[in-house]
């Protein structure tokens, strides 16, 4: 299909890196859509830190997330670990326990994959600034990008349980050394503002409940559908957006 048609690949120079194949599409509606692939380069030095999309759709229990990193003076960089299936195929979450459809990461502007999926799936997402030190925030994508590039060099199967959007994360979180301790809600992934909630990886100033309510940008995605500024209008009155707090290790997600 023309939205995983490309494979991303990084070059890192010192704290520059430079990937290819960054997707950046501008949709009409989720099947009607200008191509667009960017390279692009950031400076790790400026990486100011990294933020979860918690991206919900009615199904009971499950969400879909997406990781971003955000930086001085870039647009923020997203990566979304999903499936890459061919033209014509949709995708079955019974299929998806059956190595039937390849892993892949897309890396894409948030304009582009968060803003498909709140102004035309009708999909809820919401945004929570993670709790962690800018140097493990740095090494968490440089891993994601290590895990890019061998997706490249040599294709691996999804897993609907065992290589997902969630346990992905997880992997890649004890691959740099943060401890991330097995939880049911890692599965039944819609649950997990209360556990990050619980381990102080994202914002206690508020209840969790109110948290919750204020962190879904869904409303705000739509009004800022194809602007320029999408990131920085999501991000808008989101608490822990001022800065990199410390604290215990996002659970992977989604």
């Amino acid at each position: 299909m023309a939205d995983v048609a490309r494979v991303p690949r990084s070059q890192r120079n010192g704290d520059i890196i430079t990937i290819e194949n960054i997707r950046n599409f501008h949709y009409r509606t989720e099947t009607d859509y200008d191509e667009h692939w960017e390279t692009r380069t950031y400076d790790l030095s400026k990486l100011k830190g990294v933020d979860l999309f918690l991206v919900t759709w009615g199904a009971p229990g499950i969400a879909h997330t997406i990781a971003s990193w955000e930086f001085e003076d870039q647009p923020p960089l997203a990566i979304s670990i999903e499936t890459r299936k061919t033209k014509g195929e949709s995708y079955s979450a019974i299929r998806g326990f059956f190595r039937q459809y390849e892993l892949y990461y897309v890396v894409a502007d948030e304009r582009d994959v968060i803003g498909v999926r709140a102004s035309h799936r009708g999909e809820r997402p919401s945004l929570y600034r993670i709790h962690m030190e800018p140097e493990n925030a740095k090494k968490l994508l440089l891993r994601y990008l290590d895990e890019v590039d061998d997706l490249a060099a040599k294709p691996r199967w999804y897993n609907a349980l065992t290589h997902n959007c969630t346990t992905e994360i997880r992997w890649n979180l004890q691959a740099i050394g943060l401890k991330n301790p097995l939880d049911w809600r890692i599965f039944a992934n819609a649950h997990l503002p209360e556990l990050m909630y619980e381990r102080k990886a994202i914002d206690t100033s508020l209840p969790l409940a109110e948290l919750i309510k204020v962190s879904d940008v869904t409303e705000k995605a739509k009004a800022a559908d194809g602007a320029p500024d999408f990131s920085a209008r999501i991000r808008e009155g989101l608490p822990g957006m001022n800065g990199t707090g410390v604290s215990p290790p996002v659970p992977a997600g989604g």
